[in-house]
C-alpha cells in the first residue's frame, strides 16, 4: 500500500510539472518566434569616405514571422568615437514594431571624424538578436587643421604693376572658423585681401569647407628689380595656416624729357619755324621700348619730330630727337605754350616749352616805309602850302 501511495504521489508531481512546462512554453512562444525571425538588410556593407564626410545608410528591418515583432534597436560603435544617429520618419528611433511578413526602413547617419587615421573601421547595427555588421574605409589621413594654398604663388611684372594672386583657405576643423588675414611684406608694399570683390581683413569658413581669397600686392614707387616674398597668414585663437606668394619685379621704369642745355624756352617768328633739340633719358633699371612723341600746340601751329619715335632706350641711356615748331601765320606777338610728350607702354614724360612769337621783319620794314611816306607827305604839303 505504501508503494502504491508513493507511485500516486510521483504521478501527481509529474503531472504538475508537465502543466507548468506547458503554461510557460505557451506564454513565451510568440516573443521567441518573433525575435528569431527579424532580419536586417542594406546593400552597402562596406563604404569608403574621407575624413569629415557623412555616410547615410538605408536599412530594412524585415519580419519573416507571421506576427508583429517588437524590435529593440541599437548601434555598436565598437569603441570608435564617431557621431551617429538612427532615425525613422525623420525622428530618432530606438524601438520599432514590425508586422508579420512586412518591413520597416530606418536610416543611419554616420559622421567620419576630421581627426582620424587612415584605415578600416567596424560597426554593428542591432535589432533584437539580429545584427548587421558595417565597415567604413577612411580613404586618407585625417587632420584638425587649416590649410592655405595658392595655385600660382609666383607672379612677374614691372614696378608699376599690381600683382594679383588667388589663394584657397580650407577649414579642416569641425567648427565654423573666423580667420584674420595678414601679410608680412617689406615696407612700402600695399597688400590687400578681397572676398567676392569686397575688400576684407577677415573671412568666415564653414566646417570642412573652403573659400577663395584674392590677394593684391602693389610695390612702392622706389622698388628695385628683384624677387620679393610675401608671407600670408590666416589665423585665429585655435588654428592658423600660412603660405608665401612671390612678386618678381623685372625692373623699374623711368623717363625724362628735356633739352641738352636744360632750357625749355625758345622764340619764333609768326609763320616761320624753329628747331629744338630734345633729350630722352631712361632713368629706370629696365629697357624702354617704342617711345613715341607728340605735342599739344596752340591753334594752327605744327610740331614734327625727327625721328618720330625711338625703338628702345637702354637703362641709363639717352636718345636725341629734334622737334620742329612752326608758328601760325596769324600768331600775334607774345608768349605761347607748347607741350611735348614722350610715352612708351611702360612710362611717359612731358615738358612744357615757352615759345615767344616775334613780329615778322617784313612787317617792320613795311611800318618804316609807311612812316617815311607819312613824313614825306607832310613835308610836301608844308612846302606847297607853307608860303601862302
Amino acid at each position: 500500500m505504501l508503494r502504491a501511495c508513493r507511485k500516486s504521489l510521483f504521478k501527481g508531481f509529474m503531472a504538475v510539472c508537465l502543466c507548468l512546462t506547458a503554461v510557460l512554453a505557451g506564454s513565451g512562444s510568440l516573443p521567441a518566434s518573433a525575435a528569431g525571425t527579424v532580419e536586417l538588410y542594406t546593400p552597402y556593407l562596406k563604404l569608403s569616405a574621407p575624413p569629415g564626410d557623412s555616410i547615410s545608410y538605408s536599412i530594412e528591418v524585415i519580419n519573416r514571422g507571421s506576427s508583429t515583432a517588437d524590435v529593440e534597436l541599437g548601434f555598436d560603435t565598437r569603441g570608435n568615437k564617431w557621431e551617429y544617429e538612427l532615425t525613422a520618419g525623420g525622428r530618432a528611433v530606438s524601438r520599432l514594431a514590425v508586422k508579420g511578413g512586412e518591413s520597416q526602413t530606418i536610416n543611419l547617419q554616420l559622421d567620419v571624424p576630421l581627426e582620424i587615421n587612415k584605415g578600416t573601421y567596424q560597426f554593428q547595427v542591432n535589432a533584437g538578436s539580429s545584427t548587421l555588421p558595417l565597415s567604413v574605409e577612411v580613404s586618407e589621413q585625417g587632420t584638425f587643421r587649416t590649410e592655405l594654398t595658392s595655385d600660382q604663388p609666383n607672379m612677374q611684372g614691372h614696378s608699376d604693376s599690381t600683382f594679383s594672386f588667388s589663394a584657397t583657405l580650407r577649414n579642416r576643423t569641425a567648427e565654423k572658423q573666423t580667420y584674420a588675414l595678414s601679410a608680412q611684406a617689406e615696407p612700402g608694399w600695399d597688400v590687400t585681401f578681397s572676398d567676392g570683390g569686397t575688400s576684407v581683413t577677415s573671412v568666415e569658413v564653414e566646417p570642412n569647407a573652403e573659400k577663395s581669397i584674392s590677394i593684391s600686392a602693389k610695390p612702392p614707387e622706389t622698388v628695385q628689380a628683384g624677387s620679393y616674398k610675401i608671407p600670408i597668414t590666416a589665423s585665429n585663437n585655435s588654428t592658423s595656416a600660412k603660405t608665401t606668394v612671390e612678386a618678381v619685379v623685372t625692373g623699374t621704369y623711368g623717363l625724362t624729357l628735356g633739352t641738352p642745355n636744360d632750357l625749355l624756352s625758345t622764340d619764333v617768328t609768326a609763320g616761320s619755324e624753329r628747331k629744338v633739340d630734345l633729350v630722352l633719358t631712361n632713368t629706370g633699371s629696365a629697357e624702354l621700348k617704342d617711345v613715341s612723341l607728340s605735342a599739344d600746340t596752340p591753334s594752327e601751329w605744327e610740331v614734327t619730330f625727327s625721328p618720330a619715335s625711338v625703338d628702345s632706350i637702354a637703362p641709363g641711356g639717352t636718345a636725341r630727337v629734334q622737334a620742329t615748331i612752326k608758328a601760325s601765320k596769324e600768331a600775334l606777338a607774345g608768349d605761347y605754350v607748347v607741350n611735348i610728350n614722350a610715352s612708351s607702354p611702360e612710362k611717359s614724360a612731358s615738358a612744357q616749352f615757352r615759345v615767344a612769337v616775334k613780329s615778322s621783319v617784313l612787317w617792320g620794314w613795311v611800318g618804316i616805309l609807311i612812316i617815311l611816306a607819312v613824313i614825306g607827305g607832310i613835308y610836301y604839303l608844308f612846302r606847297k602850302y607853307g608860303r601862302r
